[in-house]
């Protein structure tokens, strides 16, 4: 576990995902929870010893099965955007294990079993703040890499974790990406805005500025391409031939290639189908 400001807290050491932890006088706010049951007791576990409040919640950044499988885990009141509280009612109440091959985390976890999603206790739409003690943790909606997405800014610490909006030296997941909005916020977080704010990535811990960047132009030319093949109205499957120039924007062990490219394979079709088709069909209507 690391501290990068005074009582703020991550640890990547769990598959995927970076999780957070602020240790206030009213309480302790976890982000996100680790896929695993037994990785979710540990981390729980090592949270015991930083003190704090005896309340307890857990904030998910949105609602990808690797941040939420292990939320009821944690044993505690889970705060979620009003969209990822949608997706968790229309899910089946059961995990299975089963379903597309998205190039997760979770997918390459060996005995994961029949998990029963936990159901959110707090939904908010826009913005909500936790006042615990002198700090203020403010929660908002930034609908860029998916629907339900969340950043949680503490404003004191200059401390933002922004989930899946930044990923670390990986391809990200397009599947539900809204990319005009997602550069948006990529290039908000590039300004005077955040000048000096420790930026915590949703995967890989905390991250700078040329990581950032590097997301944006991989954004940038994801969008740019996309645009060339709705311009030709091509099929979604036409998309598989963006995965090797897109890839080529990140550096990765030899042993993740095939991962990643399922990753951008079903991430780009998604995106394509739910963005430009649509846009397709409202067109000839």
């Amino acid at each position: 576990m690391q501290e990068i400001a005074n009582n703020v807290y991550i640890e990547d050491q769990y598959p995927g995902i970076t999780l957070g932890a602020v240790c206030l006088p009213h309480g302790l706010i976890q982000i996100d929870a680790p896929p695993s049951l037994e990785d979710g007791r540990s981390w729980r576990a090592s949270l015991l010893g930083l003190g704090g409040g005896s309340e307890r919640v857990l904030i998910n950044l949105d609602a990808h099965p690797d941040r939420t499988l292990g939320a009821r885990s944690m044993e505690c009141t889970t705060i979620v955007h009003e969209k990822t509280a949608q997706i968790f009612r229309n899910r089946p109440s059961l995990f299975k294990g089963q379903g597309d091959d998205t190039g997760s985390e979770w997918e390459a976890i060996p005995n994961l079993g029949n998990l029963r999603w936990a159901s959110p206790e707090i939904i908010f739409s826009h913005q909500m703040a936790l006042e615990w003690g002198e700090t203020s943790t403010l929660l908002e909606h930034k609908p860029g890499s998916h629907t339900g997405a969340i950043w949680v800014t503490l404003t004191e610490y200059k401390v933002v974790f922004v989930g899946d909006a930044i990923v670390k030296q990986q391809p990200p997941f397009l599947a539900h990406a809204n990319l005009p909005i997602w550069i948006e916020s990529l290039e908000t977080l590039l300004s005077d805005d955040y000048r000096g704010f420790t930026v915590v990535s949703g995967r890989g811990g905390t991250c700078a500025s040329i990581t950032i960047r590097n997301q944006l132009d991989f954004l940038i030319e994801a969008q740019k391409e996309l645009d060339k093949l709705a311009a030709r109205k091509a099929s979604a499957d036409a998309a598989e031939k963006l995965i090797a120039p897109l890839l080529a924007h990140f550096k990765f062990p030899a042993s993740r290639q095939a991962q990643y490219e399922q990753r951008l394979r079903y991430g780009l079709k998604n995106c394509y189908s739910r963005n430009f088709n649509a846009l397709h069909k409202a067109e000839e209507e």
